[in-house]
């Protein structure tokens, strides 16, 4: 949906006189990628917070997102468009599930996928993301580590360093969980040339069929790089926006299941607008959380990303 100008206009005025920038998911809707001034994923998104010299961020994303930009630009006012919006995967690791797993695991260090809440991440000894986590998970010297929330990122970790043991917990994300193999072993041979492309998000059967597995920016990246001009899009629907602006020669199928999370779809043109207008709702982690979770963030981000 093209953006009204005059909603364009409030927000490019609201920016200027508020000293913001906006920052959107890749699964975003492509109107509220068509307004963000800087596209991304969850981490990037952060750092991109991080060093920009806006004083307010607009975060359309997830709640989790949010927190990370604070827990690395504290001084910063970080807004998220629209507070509703969550993470069930997120939501499936509690501190109290992982204090009381600690205790079960003395010793055994805590891997914490960035999507998490900060309080998780105040528990654990490092983070990751889905395009570092290999290297995250090998830099540890520990033959025996807990991952927190994802277990199919968590397993396909394990079998790129099957050196080390990864204990799961039991978390997922709803849409990459989702895919039916059916319709993937369908979709190919629909199109039998077409490179498929998924995010390790998705089960294990899932992956077995992909020829090239990968974070939602380095599946982006590998298709613009491709000499291939078809592929099947393993992820988060909100990615084919900017591969189709890209790449617009090449064609990009999804399965029938609908590859949308709910809650980034939440995010509105109308948040941004009432967020820069109202100043609200802030998201600020309390710094006796996020000082423990901004080490376990730092400790990652001295880690190259694999991708």
């Amino acid at each position: 949906m093209p953006v009204n100008p005059a909603d364009r206009e409030t927000i490019d005025r609201l920016v200027k006189e508020r000293d913001a920038v906006i920052l959107a998911h890749y699964y975003c809707l492509p109107e509220i990628q068509a307004v963000a001034h800087f596209v991304g994923d969850s981490l990037g998104l952060s750092q991109e917070a991080a060093k920009n010299p806006a004083r307010v961020i607009v975060f359309c994303g997830v709640h989790f997102m949010a927190e990370t930009a604070s827990i690395l630009c504290p001084e910063k006012t970080v807004l998220l468009a629209n507070p509703e919006a969550g993470c069930p995967m997120a939501d499936m690791v509690t501190p109290e599930d992982l204090v009381k797993r600690k205790a079960e695991e003395p010793g055994v260090p805590v891997l914490t996928y960035v999507n998490s809440s900060a309080q998780v991440k105040a528990l654990s000894d490092i983070c990751c993301t889905s395009a570092n986590v290999a290297t995250v998970l090998r830099s540890l010297p520990s033959t025996k580590v807990l991952m927190t929330p994802d277990r199919n990122l968590a397993q396909f970790a394990q079998t790129l360093v099957p050196e080390k043991e990864v204990l799961l917990w039991p978390g997922f994300c709803p849409t990459h969980h989702r895919l039916n193999l059916e319709e993937i072993l369908e979709l190919k041979r629909s199109h039998p040339q077409a490179e498929v492309i998924a995010h390790p998000e998705c089960q294990p059967k899932i992956l077995a069929e992909a020829h090239f597995i990968g974070s939602t920016s380095g599946l982006i990246k590998h298709c613009a790089q491709s000499d291939q001009g078809e592929f099947i899009i393993l992820t988060e629907s909100g990615v084919i926006y900017p591969l189709t602006k890209a790449n617009p020669d090449k064609k990009f199928y999804q399965p029938r299941t609908p590859m949308i999370c709910p809650n980034m779809k939440k995010n509105r043109v109308q948040d941004i607008i009432s967020a820069l207008t109202t100043m609200t709702p802030v998201i600020k982690v309390p710094e006796e959380i996020r000082r423990p979770a901004l080490i376990a963030v730092e400790r990652m981000l001295a880690i190259p990303r694999d991708q």
